[in-house]
């Protein structure tokens, strides 16, 4: 953002650096504005913001339409977008920092990334905790995620504000009804509703051509690590009052986990390829009515129920998130994917040039945290993309014309759960209600923010060691004593290092 006027030049997708959106700025005047000075900070924040914005592109084009222009006379900016494809992000933000190419928001979404926590480190970009309590929205982001999306204890940038945690167990509610069975709330009662929809024909054909879980080959996002939820795991790592560290897979629920998933594998209870289906494969799995219970997003219910129409139209689903392995309301647990957050909106020292400037980007991002402008960012125009009801339920009246104009603005909004405007859909509508519920119950991983640099350089490879002892646990080519072996491999080859640099890392942050 700069309050001078300056013409500013942006980087094509087929450039190879990543944008120079802000190339020269730091020369000084060029005839524009003149800077913002101390004296005339109110003139500033209710100044029209010229501001620059390096975001992410999660769809195949930019969009069309109204819409930013609806949202820059609602925030009184004018905002040139300097979209990156998802799927080049790392590469060009790495290319981004290194060059200098930057702009005056640049969306971080790869806080792990050894080049983005270096340049944060190192000064780069703006704190910004000191100013958040000043601006009503950014004042209500909870201690919890500020201290996850903080870098070395210091916050550089606004969080982007998820789900704390999405995950929860999704099952056929018309066969549940068919067999006379209850909703489970035990990983007991789960277990014996898989049996019977592998066993009592619940789709009543009289071939035994169902299982009770359809999963993929994610021991994360697909069934085991919302099932290790129930049985106590921590998220990822577990940590004492003393700040000893210990890795979620050398705990008792992690080793209750794999010693569920292998009951469900050795009975036939789950598709026998989880282990290498693909989540599209293992969603039309169960749209298909070829398995009764598909664990992950809640959200995905919604997709799901889609993909069963014309081929289980009488498909029924139940969303459950309060299942325990003891029966204790006291013992409900769900981990928080990424603690809640989503990355960073960070600002540059190199373009933000003062506190000035600084504070009223900050103004701007607060105001897009705002209910009309989040209506706007993920529904559109009403009238032209949606219609609304008297309880705030969206429909969407051309989906085409939505996904072009509003779409990629998805991945703009600071801010996602909370708003009173939502989906007219009831599956959708009972998955918001659910994931809402599971904040508090949430477990962080304690050290998300915290750096290890073995871990750093070492963390994926050392991971499939226990990925693959974990599969091969479940899949019975590995016992207990051979998964321990397989442990203690992962400890000597890197595993202590990023146990000890992270405990130092903790100790530190907690001084």
């Amino acid at each position: 953002m700069k309050l001078r006027m300056k013409q500013l030049a942006v980087l094509l997708f087929s450039s190879v650096l990543l944008l120079s959106a802000c190339g020269g700025k730091g020369s000084g005047g060029d005839g524009g504005e003149a800077k913002t000075g101390a004296g005339d900070g109110k003139a500033a924040m209710d100044s029209t913001a010229n501001i620059t914005w390096i975001n992410m592109l999660h769809t195949t084009s930019t969009p069309t339409g109204k819409v930013q222009s609806m949202i820059e006379e609602k925030t009184n900016t004018k905002i040139k977008f300097s979209w990156i494809p998802d799927a080049s992000k790392e590469e060009r933000i790495n290319t981004a920092l290194a060059s200098n190419s930057l702009a005056d928001i640049v969306t971080l979404t790869i806080l792990d990334n050894s080049s983005v926590r270096n340049a944060l480190k190192s000064g780069m970009f703006w704190e910004v905790e000191p100013y958040l309590d000043e601006f009503p929205n950014l004042a209500t982001i909870s201690e919890d995620k500020r201290r996850s999306a903080s870098i070395a204890g210091k916050l550089y940038g606004v969080p982007f504000q998820k789900d704390m945690a999405r995950n929860g167990v999704i099952i056929r509610k018309d066969w549940l009804d068919k067999l006379g069975l209850s909703v489970p709330k035990t990983t007991d009662e789960l277990m014996a509703v898989a049996k019977a929809f592998t066993e009592q024909d619940p789709d009543g054909n009289g071939v035994k051509d169902t299982v009770g879980f359809a999963d993929r080959n994610d021991l994360i996002y697909g069934a085991f690590k919302t099932l290790g939820s129930y049985f106590g795991t921590p998220n990822n790592w577990k940590v004492d009052e003393s700040g000893k560290l210990t890795p979620e897979f050398e705990t008792e629920g992690y080793a209750k986990t794999m010693d569920f998933m292998k009951t469900l594998y050795d009975n036939g209870y789950i598709n026998k390829d989880f282990a290498v289906t693909a989540k599209t494969d293992q969603q039309e799995a169960f749209a298909q009515g070829r398995a009764g219970i598909y664990v992950g997003a809640l959200f995905d219910g919604k997709n799901l129920l889609n993909l069963s129409k014309g081929v289980q139209d009488g498909m029924e689903l139940v969303l459950v998130n309060n299942i325990t392995s003891t029966g204790n309301e006291s013992d409900r647990a769900i981990w928080a994917g990424n603690n809640g957050i989503g990355g960073l909106l960070a600002f540059p020292k190199s373009e933000v040039k003062d506190e000035a400037e600084l504070k009223r980007i900050l103004k701007f991002v607060n105001d897009l945290m705002d209910e009309e402008i989040y209506a706007l960012m993920t529904y559109g125009i009403e009238g032209v993309h949606y219609t609304v009801d008297a309880d705030m339920a969206v429909t969407i009246l051309d989906n085409d014309l939505w996904k072009q104009e509003v779409q990629p603005f998805s991945s703009s909004r600071p801010k996602e759960p909370g708003y009173k405007i939502h989906d007219k859909d009831p599956l959708k509508v009972e998955a918001s209600k659910l994931i809402l519920e599971n904040e508090k119950y949430a477990v962080l991983n304690p050290v998300y923010s915290l750096e290890s640099e073995t871990y750093t350089t070492m963390g994926s490879e050392l991971q499939k060691i226990i990925t693959d002892a974990t599969y091969k646990y479940i899949l019975g080519s590995l016992d207990m004593a051979g998964f321990k072996a397989e442990v203690e491999k992962w400890r000597k080859s890197g595993g202590d290092k990023i146990i000890s640099e992270y405990e130092a890392a903790y100790k530190e942050a907690k001084s």
